[in-house]
C-alpha cells in the first residue's frame, strides 16, 4: 500500500504481507504496537510509597488537609498494571466517602502504567437507633462521650465581642478548676487562635481522631488550626455543616467540663448543624447596649427558643468605657442587655466595661482572664464564668 510518505515496509506487517497488503496490516501493526505499549506498561512498578504520595492530592472533605497525612491509607499494592488501596475512616458520613473514593480513584488512574484501580473504603456502623427520613430533625443528636456540658455562645450579630466573651469565659471557667474546652465554629473569619496565642495543628490520635492544640489550659479546635495563614474558607453550606459536625465527633476532646462553642453570627448552617448534632445544655447570649444590636440578637434569642436550647443568660458587654481621670462613658448606651434579660425573662449574668486591656490580651493571645484574673477586668469574666457554672451545676 503506498501513502503520502511512501510505502509500508513489511517488517511492520505482523502478518507476514508484502507492500501489496493495505487495510489488514495497519490494523494489525495498531495491534502490536497496543501490545507493546501494555507490555511497557507492565514494566513499570508502582510503590506503595508512590501510590501514596499520589494520594497525597486528594483533600478530606471539608479540610485542606490530605487524606494521607490523617493517616486512612491502611494498605496500597500495585501489580500487573493494577492498583488496589484499601482505606479506613473514623466517620460513618457517606457523602465523604464517596467523594474520597471518587476522587482517589481519578487521582490513582493517571498513574503511568495503571489500567485498573481498586479503591476500598471502610466505615464505622451508623449510629444505633439513627432517625430515619423525616424524622424529627433533633433526633440525630448524640451526646459526646467524656463531655459534662456544651454551651454555646451566641450573638446574632458580628461586632459584639461574643469571641472574646468566649475566650475569657474558657479560661475563667478553668481558672475556677473545671476541665475546659472550646470550639471554634466561625468557620469564615475564625479568631479564637489568635486570641488563645497558638496556630499549632491537630495531632492525630491512635484511633484516628484529631488531638486538640491546648492553650492557657484549655482545649481547643478551629478551621483556623487547619489553613495557611490567610488562606480563606470558600465553601457552601454543606461543608460547613460536615466541618461542624467533623469537630464534634472526630475530635479526641477527652475528659471535660464544660465544651463551650464560639458560633458565628447570624441564625444559618452553622448553628443549626450543632444543634443537630449534640443536645446543648445552654446557650449565653452576648450583646452590645443599643438597640441596633438588641434587635438582632433578639432574633439569636427566638433561633435557641425554636430549637429547644435553655438559655443561661444575656451578658452586656462593652457596657460603659471609664476615662483615665474617672470619668464613666457610655459609648453605646448602657442598660440595653439588662432589660432585654427583665423583658424576656433570661437571667442577666452580668456586664463587661470597655478596657484596654482586653483588646490588648486578645490580640497578643493572653486573655485578661489569664493574665489579671484579680483585677477589675478579669473579676468581670470571673463573675459571669460563676453564673454560668452554678446555673449547670
Amino acid at each position: 500500500m503506498k501513502t503520502g510518505r511512501g510505502k509500508l515496509k513489511p517488517q511492520f506487517m505482523p502478518c507476514g504481507r508484502g507492500p501489496g497488503a493495505c487495510f489488514d496490516c495497519l490494523v494489525h501493526r495498531l495491534a502490536f504496537r497496543r501490545a507493546a505499549g501494555n507490555l511497557s506498561a507492565l514494566m513499570i512498578t508502582l510503590s506503595p510509597d508512590d501510590i501514596k504520595n499520589a494520594l497525597k492530592a486528594v483533600k478530606y472533605p471539608g479540610y485542606s488537609r490530605d487524606i494521607v497525612s490523617f493517616g486512612l491509607i491502611k494498605e496500597a499494592n500495585a501489580a500487573n498494571g493494577a492498583v488496589s488501596v484499601s482505606m479506613q475512616l473514623t466517620s460513618a458520613n457517606t457523602e465523604a466517602a464517596a467523594q474520597i473514593k471518587t476522587e482517589s480513584e481519578r487521582v490513582l488512574k493517571t498513574l503511568p502504567g495503571v489500567k485498573l484501580v481498586h479503591v476500598e473504603v471502610k466505615q464505622p456502623a451508623a449510629t444505633p437507633g439513627a432517625a430515619p427520613a423525616g424524622a424529627s430533625p433533633w433526633a440525630n443528636q448524640n451526646a459526646v462521650p467524656g463531655i459534662k456540658r456544651i454551651v454555646a455562645v451566641a450573638s446574632g450579630k458580628g461586632g459584639v465581642g461574643k469571641s472574646t466573651m468566649s475566650v475569657n469565659l474558657a479560661c475563667a471557667l478553668h481558672h475556677l478548676g473545671a476541665r475546659v474546652g472550646l470550639l471554634d465554629c466561625d468557620i469564615y473569619g475564625p479568631s479564637i487562635p489568635l486570641m488563645m496565642g497558638i496556630h499549632e495543628r491537630p495531632g492525630l490520635s491512635a484511633d484516628e481522631k484529631m488531638i486538640p492544640p491546648t492553650s492557657h489550659g484549655v482545649k481547643l479546635m478551629s478551621i483556623g488550626f487547619l489553613l495557611n495563614a490567610d488562606e480563606p474558607v470558600i465553601w457552601r453550606g454543606p461543608m460547613i455543616q460536615r466541618t461542624i459536625q467533623q469537630f464534634i465527633t472526630a475530635v479526641d476532646w477527652g475528659e471535660l467540663d464544660f465544651l463551650l462553642v464560639d458560633l458565628p453570627p447570624g441564625t444559618g448552617d452553622a448553628q443549626l448543624t450543632l444543634c443537630q448534632t449534640v443536645p446543648l445544655d445552654g446557650g449565653v447570649i452576648v450583646t452590645t447596649p443599643q438597640e441596633a444590636s438588641l434587635g438582632v440578637v433578639r432574633k439569636g434569642i427566638s433561633m435557641f427558643e425554636k430549637v429547644n436550647v435553655p438559655l443561661l443568660g444575656i451578658v452586656e458587654n462593652m457596657s460603659y468605657f471609664t476615662t483615665p481621670n474617672g470619668e464613666r462613658v457610655e459609648i453605646f448606651g448602657h442598660g440595653g442587655g439588662r432589660a432585654e434579660a427583665e423583658r424576656t425573662k433570661i437571667p442577666f449574668l452580668g456586664e463587661v466595661p470597655i478596657f484596654l486591656e482586653i483588646r490588648e490580651g486578645g490580640d497578643r493571645g493572653v486573655p485578661v482572664v489569664v493574665s489579671a484574673p484579680d483585677k477589675p477586668v478579669g473579676q468581670a469574666f470571673l463573675k459571669i464564668a460563676a453564673a454560668v457554672r452554678q446555673k449547670l451545676a
